[in-house]
């Protein structure tokens, strides 16, 4: 299942330039799927959850991939 989501939300979206280009954009799906995003099995939780969840702070976004990749969390305050 993680190669067919790695083709489907990654690398079919990319022109890839080489195999550097090719080991960074994996590695940074590996990243956001291990770290960002909200996996269906585990009831949209997190594979490892936030420390510092904060329930009222403003909103952040982070991006991986040029924008590609986007994770949404609450500001530590």
């Amino acid at each position: 299942m993680f190669v067919l989501s790695t083709k489907s939300e990654c690398l079919n979206k990319l022109i890839l330039l080489g195999e550097g280009h090719l080991r960074l954009a994996v590695r940074e799906y590996v990243a956001h799927y291990n770290l960002e995003r909200p996996h269906q099995g585990l009831s949209g939780a997190l594979l490892v959850p936030v420390a510092n969840e904060n329930a009222r702070g403003p909103i952040e976004c982070t991006e991986r991939l040029g924008g590609l990749l986007r994770f949404y969390r609450r500001q530590a305050t």
